[in-house]
């Protein structure tokens, strides 16, 4: 807090002066940990196997901040079943919207894994007020991250305050967009011990971007796809209408100018997708599937605010074809028929249910900001510019036409396979315990 007032007292004709000397200081000190890490790896593995010859069990904490970017779901199981691993999920405040929003989401994740009766605990004590020490409390021997950035929550929950154990990470989302010198080079990309990345293109990408050389990472497949069925249209009470076509629509969060990515069309589309299906009531049904982080933004948007997010919402949730869907979405997809989207990571991950899908362009240069499996991927889907892209896009559902079952078919077996054809978890489970048990 004190460097901190001080810090804004310093003009800006100063600051800009001592920008690039601030960065260059950051950038040696980054690589510096960088380096001492690989050597910590070591000496946290060799902890770890010493243990394992006690015949202890390995303590494993999966942190986690939102409950709609879940996806350790089969992998924690898997550790559950084994006697060897101690799992644990430890609900992580997600402090970037505030207080109330933090214990919203706090709430809605801790609810979430005590219906999958997953052993899970809050590092945030409502009563006292207070954030619990992970390191002192649970002891992890190896922890799952399931974000990457630090501005989400407290600096103590970041992974440069866990140098003495072993770290492991996927993508929260699958990477198709091109910030790949974000998702791949940050601080918290290097310190990994373990990446565990999608594909071997994403491989690529890390070689090329990462400072370490992507030395660290592991391909093995997406984990967030391990349940998706493909070809299969499911049937689940989540949907009302169980005899109509169920469509979701998933818009991205990118609506403030100074969105890096641009990727949402929700305020140009909100009222006409809601039009729609008044108009299709009795042929389709639409699941209002949107990003975690569209209703914040909604609630600061000078022509949105909470009162019209908060209704526009529940107008969703109350439509007799309508519904809203904020948590995980694994069920969502397969019990599906289509979706029109322009969120990125479903660019990737709806192909894994083989189902036709329509891409919101907000505009021309849209896969400029894709990276290279990005690009491919956003070939599968059929490409919306304007409401009559949607509406005939609803009449081919309905009507099931759909030209792209083919190439979309061709794509997941020459893409989306997992290594080994295992499930992405089986095949992180099969690297622990190589790297663990293995020698």
């Amino acid at each position: 807090m004190y460097i901190k007032k001080i810090k804004n007292k310093i003009p800006e004709t100063i600051k800009n002066i001592l920008k690039p000397f601030y960065f260059k200081l950051k950038s040696i000190i980054e690589n510096m940990k960088i380096k001492k890490q690989y050597y910590y790896h070591k000496y946290n593995l060799q902890k770890v196997k010493n243990k394992v010859k006690k015949q202890k069990k390995i303590n494993i904490a999966f942190i986690v901040l939102n409950s709609s970017i879940w996806k350790y779901d089969e992998l924690y199981k898997m550790m559950e079943n084994d006697d060897r691993y101690n799992p644990i999920i430890l609900i992580c405040p997600f402090t970037r919207y505030g207080k109330k929003s933090m214990l919203n989401e706090i709430e809605k994740c801790y609810n979430m894994f005590l219906n999958k009766g997953f052993n899970t605990i809050k590092l945030y004590n409502t009563d006292e007020e207070t954030y619990i020490n992970v390191k002192d409390k649970f002891k992890p021997d190896i922890i799952f991250f399931t974000n990457p950035y630090s501005n989400k929550t407290k600096s103590k929950y970041y992974i440069s305050n866990f140098p003495d154990i072993l770290s492991c990470y996927t993508h929260y989302s699958f990477h198709v967009c091109n910030r790949n010198e974000t998702m791949y080079n940050s601080l918290f990309n290097n310190l990994l011990w373990k990446a565990f990345y999608e594909t071997e293109i994403h491989k690529e990408i890390a070689k090329k971007y990462s400072r370490n050389n992507a030395k660290n990472v592991v391909v093995s497949g997406y984990p967030g796809i391990d349940r998706l069925e493909y070809g299969k249209s499911i049937v689940l009470n989540k949907w009302k209408k169980q005899n109509f076509k169920k469509i979701i629509w998933a818009p991205h969060h990118s609506i403030q100018k100074n969105d890096e990515l641009k990727y949402s069309n929700f305020l140009r589309y909100h009222k006409f997708m809601f039009d729609i299906a008044q108009k299709y009531e009795e042929r389709i049904q639409i699941a209002f599937k949107p990003h975690p982080f569209l209703k914040n933004k909604l609630y600061n948007h000078n022509n949105w605010g909470r009162t019209r997010t908060d209704e526009y919402y529940r107008k969703w949730a109350q439509l007799s074809n309508g519904q809203l869907e904020t948590d995980e979405y694994v069920e969502l997809f397969n019990s599906s028929d289509a979706m029109i989207f322009d969120s990125a990571s479903f660019t990737a991950e709806y192909l894994y249910c083989g189902k036709p899908s329509l891409f919101l362009y907000s505009d021309e240069n849209v896969s400029d900001r894709f990276n290279e499996f990005g690009k491919l991927a956003l070939k599968q889907h059929y490409t919306g510019y304007n409401k009559k892209d949607i509406k005939n896009f609803i009449e081919d559902v309905i009507n099931e036409k759909d030209k792209k079952e083919k190439s979309r078919r061709e794509f997941y077996n020459k893409y989306l396979i997992p290594p080994d054809g295992n499930k992405a978890s089986k095949n992180i489970m099969n690297d622990l315990n190589n790297s663990i048990f293995g020698g």
